[in-house]
Protein backbone atom coordinates (compact mmCIF):
# COMPACT_ATOMS: atom_id res chain seq x y z
CA UNK A 1 0.00 0.00 0.00
CA UNK A 2 1.14 3.54 -0.71
CA UNK A 3 2.13 5.50 1.94
CA UNK A 4 0.38 9.08 1.32
CA UNK A 5 0.94 10.71 4.33
CA UNK A 6 2.46 13.61 2.88
CA UNK A 7 2.49 15.20 7.08
CA UNK A 8 6.12 17.51 6.97
CA UNK A 9 7.82 15.92 9.99
CA UNK A 10 6.76 11.91 8.70
CA UNK A 11 7.92 13.20 5.22
CA UNK A 12 11.29 14.25 6.93
CA UNK A 13 11.18 10.98 8.91
CA UNK A 14 11.06 8.95 6.24
CA UNK A 15 12.77 10.38 3.43
CA UNK A 16 15.26 7.74 3.23
CA UNK A 17 18.14 7.97 0.09
CA UNK A 18 16.37 5.70 -1.99
CA UNK A 19 19.44 4.28 -4.74
CA UNK A 20 16.74 1.55 -6.35
CA UNK A 21 15.08 3.45 -8.89
CA UNK A 22 12.42 1.35 -11.65
CA UNK A 23 13.87 3.16 -15.25
CA UNK A 24 10.05 4.65 -15.54
CA UNK A 25 9.46 7.83 -16.98
CA UNK A 26 8.70 10.85 -14.25
CA UNK A 27 5.98 13.16 -15.72
CA UNK A 28 7.12 16.44 -16.54
CA UNK A 29 4.36 18.02 -13.96
CA UNK A 30 5.94 15.89 -10.86
CA UNK A 31 9.65 17.78 -12.06
CA UNK A 32 8.27 21.15 -12.25
CA UNK A 33 6.48 20.83 -8.69
CA UNK A 34 9.72 19.82 -7.59
CA UNK A 35 11.70 22.38 -8.73
CA UNK A 36 8.86 24.79 -7.67
CA UNK A 37 9.39 24.03 -4.55
CA UNK A 38 13.23 24.19 -4.96
CA UNK A 39 13.13 28.17 -5.43
CA UNK A 40 10.92 28.63 -2.71
CA UNK A 41 13.96 27.74 -0.52
CA UNK A 42 16.52 31.21 1.24
CA UNK A 43 19.25 31.61 -0.54
CA UNK A 44 22.49 34.15 0.63
CA UNK A 45 20.97 37.55 0.42
CA UNK A 46 18.10 36.61 -1.19
CA UNK A 47 20.32 36.65 -4.78
CA UNK A 48 18.62 32.86 -5.71
CA UNK A 49 21.45 32.25 -8.00
CA UNK A 50 20.82 28.84 -8.23
CA UNK A 51 20.38 27.07 -11.46
CA UNK A 52 19.17 23.52 -12.25
CA UNK A 53 19.78 21.30 -15.09
CA UNK A 54 17.72 18.51 -15.49
CA UNK A 55 18.71 15.69 -17.79
CA UNK A 56 16.34 13.03 -19.25
CA UNK A 57 17.59 12.52 -22.44
CA UNK A 58 18.79 9.21 -22.77
CA UNK A 59 21.95 10.49 -24.75
CA UNK A 60 22.86 12.86 -21.91
CA UNK A 61 22.52 9.99 -19.01
CA UNK A 62 24.56 7.47 -20.69
CA UNK A 63 27.39 9.85 -20.84
CA UNK A 64 26.76 10.77 -17.13
CA UNK A 65 26.38 7.64 -16.17
CA UNK A 66 29.91 6.19 -17.50
CA UNK A 67 31.56 8.98 -15.70
CA UNK A 68 29.91 8.71 -11.97
CA UNK A 69 30.43 4.95 -13.06
CA UNK A 70 34.25 5.79 -12.84
CA UNK A 71 34.07 7.87 -9.87
CA UNK A 72 32.02 5.76 -7.65
CA UNK A 73 34.98 2.81 -8.78
CA UNK A 74 37.19 4.69 -7.05
CA UNK A 75 35.12 5.85 -3.94
CA UNK A 76 34.26 2.10 -3.24
CA UNK A 77 37.69 1.35 -3.66
CA UNK A 78 38.69 4.05 -1.58
CA UNK A 79 35.95 3.28 1.60
CA UNK A 80 36.84 -0.98 1.40
CA UNK A 81 40.68 -0.06 1.40
CA UNK A 82 39.68 2.44 4.65
CA UNK A 83 37.98 -0.31 6.36
CA UNK A 84 34.55 0.28 5.55
CA UNK A 85 32.15 -2.74 5.18
CA UNK A 86 30.09 -4.15 2.01
CA UNK A 87 26.87 -3.12 4.28
CA UNK A 88 23.42 -2.49 2.84
CA UNK A 89 24.25 1.28 2.41
CA UNK A 90 27.44 0.19 -0.01
CA UNK A 91 25.67 -2.52 -1.58
CA UNK A 92 22.37 0.15 -2.71
CA UNK A 93 25.42 2.46 -3.65
CA UNK A 94 27.06 0.27 -5.93
CA UNK A 95 23.34 -0.64 -7.77
CA UNK A 96 22.92 2.92 -7.99
CA UNK A 97 26.27 2.61 -10.04
CA UNK A 98 25.55 -0.38 -11.48
CA UNK A 99 22.19 0.76 -13.07
CA UNK A 100 23.10 4.54 -13.30
CA UNK A 101 22.47 5.24 -17.00
CA UNK A 102 18.69 4.06 -16.18
CA UNK A 103 17.88 6.64 -13.73
CA UNK A 104 14.90 8.69 -15.24
CA UNK A 105 15.79 12.10 -13.87
CA UNK A 106 19.29 13.32 -13.02
CA UNK A 107 18.81 16.89 -11.33
CA UNK A 108 21.91 18.84 -11.33
CA UNK A 109 21.67 21.14 -8.47
CA UNK A 110 24.37 24.79 -9.70
CA UNK A 111 25.09 27.81 -8.52
CA UNK A 112 25.67 31.19 -10.93
CA UNK A 113 29.47 32.43 -10.08
CA UNK A 114 29.54 35.90 -9.19
CA UNK A 115 32.01 38.76 -9.70
CA UNK A 116 32.29 39.26 -5.55
CA UNK A 117 32.68 36.08 -4.87
CA UNK A 118 36.27 35.11 -7.16
CA UNK A 119 37.27 37.83 -5.11
CA UNK A 120 36.33 36.69 -1.61
CA UNK A 121 37.54 32.97 -2.50
CA UNK A 122 40.85 34.97 -3.76
CA UNK A 123 41.22 36.77 -0.43
CA UNK A 124 43.19 35.64 3.08
CA UNK A 125 40.09 34.32 4.17
CA UNK A 126 38.85 32.59 0.75
CA UNK A 127 38.86 28.73 2.67
CA UNK A 128 36.12 30.52 4.82
CA UNK A 129 34.32 31.79 2.29
CA UNK A 130 34.05 28.52 0.41
CA UNK A 131 32.17 27.26 3.08
CA UNK A 132 29.28 30.07 2.48
CA UNK A 133 28.49 29.28 -1.04
CA UNK A 134 26.89 25.96 -0.68
CA UNK A 135 24.28 28.23 2.12
CA UNK A 136 22.80 28.97 -1.00
CA UNK A 137 22.17 25.98 -2.78
CA UNK A 138 21.59 23.20 -0.24
CA UNK A 139 18.09 24.60 1.16
CA UNK A 140 16.76 24.21 -2.30
CA UNK A 141 17.98 20.40 -2.41
CA UNK A 142 16.58 19.43 0.61
CA UNK A 143 13.68 21.05 -0.30
CA UNK A 144 13.66 18.89 -3.72
CA UNK A 145 14.53 15.62 -1.65
CA UNK A 146 11.66 15.86 0.74
CA UNK A 147 9.43 17.03 -2.45
CA UNK A 148 9.95 14.14 -3.88
CA UNK A 149 9.35 12.37 -0.87
CA UNK A 150 5.93 13.63 -0.84
CA UNK A 151 5.54 12.73 -4.29
CA UNK A 152 6.77 9.18 -3.79
CA UNK A 153 9.57 9.84 -5.47
CA UNK A 154 13.10 8.33 -4.39
CA UNK A 155 15.69 10.42 -5.07
CA UNK A 156 19.48 10.66 -3.65
CA UNK A 157 21.82 13.26 -3.42
CA UNK A 158 25.50 12.81 -4.96
CA UNK A 159 28.79 14.50 -5.32
CA UNK A 160 30.58 12.10 -7.42
CA UNK A 161 30.26 13.87 -10.93
CA UNK A 162 31.29 16.94 -9.06
CA UNK A 163 35.14 15.42 -8.88
CA UNK A 164 34.89 15.40 -13.34
CA UNK A 165 33.34 19.21 -13.33
CA UNK A 166 34.75 19.88 -16.84
CA UNK A 167 33.53 16.52 -18.39
CA UNK A 168 30.55 17.16 -17.02
CA UNK A 169 29.83 20.45 -17.98
CA UNK A 170 30.82 20.14 -21.39
CA UNK A 171 28.12 17.57 -21.63
CA UNK A 172 25.79 19.69 -19.93
CA UNK A 173 27.19 22.59 -21.88
CA UNK A 174 27.33 24.90 -18.96
CA UNK A 175 28.67 28.37 -19.03
CA UNK A 176 31.73 29.00 -17.29
CA UNK A 177 29.92 31.06 -15.03
CA UNK A 178 27.64 27.81 -13.59
CA UNK A 179 29.33 24.95 -11.23
CA UNK A 180 28.04 22.13 -9.86
CA UNK A 181 27.09 21.20 -6.05
CA UNK A 182 26.13 17.82 -6.77
CA UNK A 183 23.45 15.35 -8.42
CA UNK A 184 20.07 14.69 -7.73
CA UNK A 185 18.68 11.15 -8.93
CA UNK A 186 15.22 10.84 -9.05
CA UNK A 187 12.69 8.75 -10.25
CA UNK A 188 9.79 5.77 -8.91
CA UNK A 189 11.41 3.54 -5.78
CA UNK A 190 12.33 0.29 -6.01
CA UNK A 191 11.29 -0.80 -2.34
CA UNK A 192 9.46 0.93 0.35
CA UNK A 193 10.27 3.86 2.15
CA UNK A 194 10.28 3.68 6.22
CA UNK A 195 11.67 5.28 9.28
CA UNK A 196 15.77 6.37 8.60
CA UNK A 197 17.80 5.19 11.54
CA UNK A 198 20.00 7.84 13.11
CA UNK A 199 21.71 8.42 16.58
CA UNK A 200 20.33 10.40 19.01
CA UNK A 201 19.88 13.91 19.28
CA UNK A 202 21.90 13.96 23.05
CA UNK A 203 24.65 12.37 21.10
CA UNK A 204 25.37 14.89 18.80
CA UNK A 205 24.38 18.27 19.94
CA UNK A 206 25.29 20.34 22.45
CA UNK A 207 24.19 23.13 25.35
CA UNK A 208 25.80 26.41 25.46
CA UNK A 209 28.89 24.98 25.21
CA UNK A 210 30.69 21.76 23.46
CA UNK A 211 30.97 18.52 25.33
CA UNK A 212 27.53 19.52 27.71
CA UNK A 213 24.72 17.41 25.52
CA UNK A 214 21.52 18.67 24.85
CA UNK A 215 19.22 16.19 27.48
CA UNK A 216 16.31 14.68 26.25
CA UNK A 217 13.06 15.82 27.48
CA UNK A 218 10.94 13.65 29.98
CA UNK A 219 8.08 11.79 28.42
CA UNK A 220 9.84 13.04 24.75
CA UNK A 221 8.54 9.70 22.43
CA UNK A 222 10.67 10.03 18.87
CA UNK A 223 8.14 9.83 16.03
CA UNK A 224 10.70 7.55 14.81
CA UNK A 225 13.71 4.83 15.54
CA UNK A 226 16.83 5.92 16.41
CA UNK A 227 19.96 3.75 15.92
CA UNK A 228 23.61 3.60 16.96
CA UNK A 229 25.27 2.74 13.79
CA UNK A 230 23.44 5.99 12.37
CA UNK A 231 22.05 4.46 9.09
CA UNK A 232 19.41 4.52 6.79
Amino acid sequence: MADNNTDLFHVMYTCRSMRRLKPDPVPDELIYQILDAAVRAPSGGGVQAWRFVVATDPAIRQQIGAIYQRGWDIAEKNYLDAGAKMDGNMRAARYLSDHIAEVPVMLFACLRKRGIHAKRLAGPNGIDFARLLGGSIFPAVQNILLACRALGLGATLTGVTCQYEDEVRKILALPDTITTYGMITIGYPIGKFGPVARVPVEEVVWKNQYGTPLQRPAGYVSPAPVGKDGKG
